[in-house]
């Protein structure tokens, strides 16, 4: 029995635990991986909650079926282009802005239970929170945007200009997406969830409600038009009207770049701060 102990034990001397190399917090390598570890947390968080896969999923796709039921053929033949080439890039940016408001929320529910606390304490990449959720983000509106396109093929949307328009085309909820969280993120570490809903809401309501998804700028009241058409869900819409069927490119394209460059610029500070003070405050 002793020989069977110390030929066990010395085996176990024979295989000593790895040796894993010191490594600063605020390393680079640390903030990337450290982000990506974030961004698998909170997208498994999502993927298990039913009311964000409505909210991000569901959501998206029946309006767009109700508006192409509704108010389709009467867009068609008001404006004389097809419905779909408005209607589905409008809805892409509805979800997600829409998706950001529930991400805001999470944010504070954490923030409310020491989640967010726990993980500020812990030998973490001190950007790593906040660029794993914005990362997540992006994943997030891009894959929403892939199934609301399939919903809209189904419908009559096609890709007329080529591959690599319509991988620009993709992209741009994508960012407008991201801009958004920064200016969501920035506002729900300042503000209660109801309060953060509520004028979230308001905003995405305007945006939505006035801009060249439904109808060409030039049936609104003349005083509406310069704003309606310079409005950043505008700009955006008629980027991806022109990248997937017809229309200007250009300058649309650089207004949508305009507005979600200078958001993410201007919203970033406070996103960064508010985000500290969150951290530090949470429980």
């Amino acid at each position: 029995m002793s020989v069977v102990v110390e030929s066990v034990a010395t085996s176990g001397r024979q295989a000593p635990l790895p040796v894993v190399p010191p490594q600063s917090e605020r390393a680079l390598s640390a903030w990337v991986r450290h982000s990506l570890i974030q961004c698998k947390r909170l997208l498994l968080v999502w993927a298990r909650d039913p009311a964000t896969t409505i909210q991000t999923l569901i959501y998206p796709a029946l309006t767009l079926l109700m508006l192409r039921v509704v108010l389709g053929d009467s867009i068609t033949r008001a404006t004389g282009m097809p419905s779909e080439y408005g209607t589905v890039p409008m809805i892409t940016l509805v979800a997600a802005m829409s998706g950001a408001v529930v991400s805001a929320l999470g944010f504070k529910n954490e923030q409310y239970t020491g989640l967010l606390g726990r993980l500020w304490t812990m030998p973490v990449h001190r950007a790593a929170g906040l660029s794993g959720r914005l990362l997540a983000e992006a994943i997030r509106v891009l894959v929403t945007t892939l199934f609301v396109i399939v919903v809209g093929v189904c419908i009559g949307f096609r890709f007329w200009n080529g591959p690599l328009a319509a991988l620009a085309m993709i992209a741009i909820p994508v960012l407008f997406g991201v801009a958004f969280a920064v200016l969501v993120t920035a506002l729900a570490t300042v503000s209660g969830g109801v309060m953060l809903v509520n004028i979230v809401a308001i905003f995405n309501t305007l945006l939505m409600f006035f801009n060249s998804g439904f109808v060409p700028t030039t049936v609104y009241p003349t005083w509406l038009q310069s704003t309606v058409a310079n409005q950043p869900m505008s700009t955006a819409i008629d980027a991806m009207r022109g990248l997937s069927w017809d229309g200007a490119v250009t300058a649309p394209l650089l207004k949508t770049l305009a507005w979600t460059i200078g958001a993410i610029v201007v919203f970033a500070y406070p996103a960064i701060r508010g985000y500290r003070r969150a951290a530090e405050s949470s429980g």
